[in-house]
């Protein structure tokens, strides 16, 4: 019973495009800005293009905006280059930390996301609001249809796909959107990765 009501509850934050606050938000070309984004959830994992802020307690000279290199590195005083791609704000903290130690012992280091352009996903064909969307949390495939404001009224809401780049090929994972609107097979709303493509034919 609380499963199927639950499921209303998403359907109809899916379908009711029109009621969507956050897709009313949402800029011309559907990519939401860094700045109307949901707060960083404490697991997103930088990315490149992210600006960090950070900052050593009672160091002012140690406090820097950076950003985020193509190849995932950083600069940042005393602790040279850092590689942060894919780990977490506490990860780097704790490594800065540990390498500015020796000059700085019992450092307080502080790490923030200023911008976020790392995890973007990309809603494509028969939704309302196609685009481009970057935001501070990990979204699965219903969340990423609700930002693009829903079905329209033609979708193949049976054939929806995910493309997913991986090095030199390209996954394909199905998204029967009947079937979870059914309370099925709810294991197909799959966590996105950042770069992952929902494709509405």
């Amino acid at each position: 019973m609380w499963r199927g009501a639950f499921m209303a509850i998403v359907f109809g934050a899916v379908a009711v495009s029109g009621c969507n606050t956050m897709g009313e938000q949402l800029r011309a070309g559907g990519a939401a800005p860094a700045a109307e984004s949901a707060p960083v959830d404490r697991q997103y994992r930088i990315g490149p293009e992210d600006v960090l802020e950070i900052s050593v307690w009672k160091e002012e000279g140690l406090q820097k905006e950076v950003l985020v290199r193509p190849d995932g590195g950083i600069s940042f005083p005393l602790a040279g280059d850092v590689d942060v791609a894919g780990k977490t704000i506490h990860e780097v903290q704790t490594e800065i930390t540990e390498r500015i130690s020796e000059y700085i012992p019992d450092a307080v280091v502080t790490v923030s996301v200023q911008e976020l352009s790392g995890y973007r996903v990309f809603v494509l064909g028969k939704v309302n609001k196609p685009g481009q969307y970057i935001v501070g949390r990990y979204l699965d495939v219903i969340q990423a249809l609700t930002l693009a404001g829903g079905l329209t009224p033609f979708a193949a809401e049976d054939d929806i796909m995910v493309l997913r780049r991986m090095g030199d090929e390209e996954k394909v994972f199905r998204f029967n959107y009947s079937d979870i609107k059914q309370g099925r097979d709810l294991e197909q709303n799959i966590p996105l990765h950042s770069g992952d493509v929902v494709v509405v034919p």
